[in-house]
């Protein structure tokens, strides 16, 4: 079955290569650490000190793994960390990140044998954590064969990603006994990656470690310059669309318009598109909207401070916004894409409105829907998301009260669920002190 897992693996590849190599020219995707993602990587210098390689995915991976590495840091001194990303935006994130923290900060391998074991061989780590449920076939199996422990961290699986790895259980069910733990997000992500086979005694619950991450603050200088750059004041206050995906961009500069129209609110609306390679696409939305606009990537100019609407077009400056803004939108919930992270909005105390497409985050968006912490829109075509999102945020802009409580009912239900990071620890405790006496095998 591995066999075929590679062959499909190559198939792919090849039929996928001539967009690979268009949005590498376009966007500048896949181009950068190519030969890292070929296993091609310069060996760390450890001294003989255990080194536990940590995998995040993306940003919203790379995120949630600031507690984790903070603690691991503290808690054990003489391990050395090597971090992983997938993504172009999540490599540049993690190096920003984890800039102090990380020896070496590396694309992951393609999951052929030879490009894993190139990178295992030149990483050589004692532990592998894995952050949610990245099930890379070859690569577990490699871990497994070299005896490196893989533990899954903050793991979660949807209830989509569950149906389909039902199609291919007993191929997943091997896969997971490569796992030397996997510590779960929810009971229902530990009742689902059980029931694909993965030995209970193997499993665990510790919480989500995103609720603290939201609790970590973002740069409080970073926050004071945008404000002042921007002029952003209460008198105008800012709604935020963060993390965006098409359509939703044009959904809310057609609210915003609506909003404009139809009351005498002096909002201001700032757009943050989830990908780098949309941000020339929403350029083109703002220069057509007749709102005047600017970039955060421009330099600082007069318009700055009295522009309707702002483009921010960086990476990694988005949690520095969510205190500035009264309103925050959390994309990729209108279009269907899951959705995208709300707890940092809400340990800021913001007000956050989603779509209904939310199942990469079930399980938070119904604690705090369950508690009044946030709104959620229903499924809706287009003219009726424009139409919603335009009264819902009329309806916060002027009900000072209203738009407080449902911000402070998040803030709580942020600081209320935190902890998941320790308890992860101490359930990684043995795992990580057994590096101590496994790194020179």
């Amino acid at each position: 079955m591995y066999f075929v897992y590679s062959l499909l693996l190559t198939i792919c590849f090849l039929i996928l290569l001539p967009r690979f190599l268009f949005d590498a020219f376009r966007h500048g995707k896949y181009v950068a650490g190519f030969l890292e993602r070929l296993g091609s990587l310069s060996a760390i210098e450890s001294q003989g000190r255990p080194i536990v390689w940590i995998h995040c995915v993306s940003v919203g991976e790379s995120q949630a793994a600031r507690p984790l590495v903070r603690r691991i840091r503290q808690r054990l001194p003489d391990h050395v960390l090597a971090i992983s990303t997938t993504t172009l935006t999540g490599q540049n994130l993690a190096c920003e990140l984890f800039k102090s923290d990380a020896a070496k900060v590396f694309y992951f391998p393609f999951d052929w044998r030879w490009t894993v074991r190139r990178a295992l061989k030149a990483i050589n780590p004692s532990a592998v954590l894995i952050l949610e449920t990245e099930l890379w076939p070859g690569f577990l199996r490699e871990c497994h064969t070299r005896q490196i422990p893989v533990a899954i961290v903050n793991g979660r699986i949807s209830h989509q990603s569950w149906r389909r790895y039902k199609w291919i259980s007993g191929f997943v069910s091997r896969v997971l006994e490569c796992l030397s733990v996997a510590i779960m997000q929810t009971e229902v992500d530990a009742t689902r990656i059980r029931s694909l086979g993965l030995s209970p005694g193997k499993v665990f619950v510790s919480g989500n470690l995103k609720f603290d991450a939201g609790r970590m603050s973002s740069s409080n200088s970073l926050a004071g310059e945008l404000q002042q750059r921007f002029n952003l004041v209460n008198e105008a206050p800012l709604i935020l669309a963060a993390s965006t995906h098409a359509p939703e961009e044009r959904l809310m500069l057609k609210a915003f318009q609506r909003l404009r129209t139809e009351s005498s609110q002096k909002a201001r609306l700032l757009l943050a598109p989830r990908h780098p390679e949309r941000f020339a696409d929403v350029a083109s939305l703002l220069d057509s909207s007749g709102l005047t606009w600017t970039r955060r990537s421009n330099m600082a100019s007069p318009k700055d401070e009295t522009c309707d609407a702002i483009l921010l077009d960086t990476i990694g400056e988005l949690p520095a916004i969510y205190s500035l803004a009264a309103i925050v939108f959390v994309g990729g919930s209108i279009a269907n894409s899951g959705g995208h992270n709300i707890l940092e909005p809400a340990a800021v105390g913001a007000a956050i409105v989603t779509g209904a497409h939310t199942h990469n985050f079930d399980g938070i968006v119904t604690i705090f829907a369950k508690n009044q912490a946030i709104i959620q829109l229903p499924v809706l075509s287009d003219g009726q998301a424009e139409c919603a999102l335009g009264n819902v945020f009329r309806e916060l802009l002027t009900d000072n009260e209203r738009r407080g409580e449902l911000g402070q009912r998040a803030k709580q239900l942020v600081e209320q669920n935190q902890g998941a990071t320790e308890r992860t620890l101490d359930l990684l405790d043995s795992l990580l002190k057994h590096t101590r006496l496994t790194v020179n095998r």
